[in-house]
Formats: C-alpha cells, sequence, structure tokens
C-alpha cells in the first residue's frame, strides 16, 4: 500500500485533533474528487512499519483524540487487507482513542458479499472503526456546508451505536454546523 500524505494536528477529518493518513488507490474516481491523484494505487510513498511507528508516535500526546484514514480509499481490498493489521496495533496502543474512516462505498456495499470492497477482512475492518463518512462524492450533491462531508449523499455512521443496536445509527452532530 501506499500513501500520499499523513498529517498530525488535523482538524477538518472527524471530531478533536486527529492524527490523518491519506492512502493511495481508489477506483471510484468521483468526479471533481479533491484529491484526484490519489486514484494512483503507486502514488506517494510506500507504507512500511516505518510509516506506522510515525503515525503511532504522532497519536501519542493526549490532546489527539484519534486516528482517520481516507484516501484515496481505504477500503479497496488490497488497502483493507495493509490497514487491518495497523489498525489493531492503534486499538490496542490507544483503547480511548477513536477511529474514522472515509468511503466511496456505502456501508451497505462494504457488508455485501460479492461487491468489490468486501473482502475476508472488511467486517473486522469496520469492527475497528468507530464512525465512517460513506458514499461517494456526488458533484450535483456537493455542500460545502456539511460537516465532515462534502455531498449531501454521503452519511456519517456511528458505528459503536450501530453495532449495538444493529440498524444504522448516524452520528448526532452530522447535522450542526
Amino acid at each position: 500500500m501506499h500513501y500520499g500524505e499523513i498529517k498530525n494536528c488535523d482538524i477538518a477529518n472527524g471530531i478533536g485533533v486527529r492524527v490523518t493518513l491519506f492512502v493511495s488507490g481508489c477506483t471510484n474516481c468521483c468526479e471533481d474528487c479533491f484529491q484526484p491523484e490519489t486514484w494512483d494505487f503507486n502514488y506517494g510513498k510506500e507504507f512500511t512499519e516505518e510509516t506506522e511507528e510515525v503515525i503511532l508516535k504522532m497519536l501519542e500526546p493526549g490532546y489527539i483524540s484519534g486516528l482517520t484514514i481516507l484516501g484515496g480509499e481505504p477500503f479497496e481490498p488490497s488497502n483493507q487487507r495493509r490497514l487491518v493489521p495497523f489498525l489493531r496495533k492503534v486499538k490496542d496502543r490507544f483503547p480511548g482513542k477513536t477511529i474514522w474512516s472515509f468511503t466511496g462505498f456505502t456501508y451497505e456495499q462494504l457488508l455485501t458479499v460479492g461487491e468489490h470492497c468486501h473482502t475476508e477482512v472488511t467486517e473486522e475492518m469496520l469492527s475497528l472503526l468507530d464512525m465512517l463518512v460513506d458514499g461517494r462524492f456526488v458533484k450535483e450533491l456537493k455542500n460545502i456546508t456539511l460537516r465532515f462531508r462534502g455531498s449531501e449523499n454521503q452519511r456519517i455512521i456511528d458505528l459503536n451505536k450501530t453495532r449495538e443496536c444493529g440498524d444504522i445509527v448516524l452520528w448526532e452532530g452530522m447535522n450542526s454546523r
């Protein structure tokens, strides 16, 4: 897996001050994507154990709320297989910090066997996440006033509450500005 960027102290991609990892590779190729360079699976640098250690070190301070994974597309099959072991490390080392992920796939697609994005590790990856921003960016539904989303079709799913009740639960702060 490759990545395009790692940001420390990011406040734009989830609640609180976060570390964000922009992975490379995306087959969704949404029109007007804000970083189409990340569609290329070889864009940026190789994600190595040293990269993992850099991110884990960035997550140490108490003021860091957690990690956000975006892209490109974290739920491309090859990216999932590389991210799951890393996300296990993050959860083990920082159980009080949240993990968010953005995806152009819907939650329903991620859970559907036979979909491009569903792999043998998809459900484990989802189990390691606290919040999922799902759905393709749709140019015609672009709305710059939305919190943590680019278009009105995208949802912020509270995965912890979703797991508790068995139905999709949207994040309570999704519609606040």
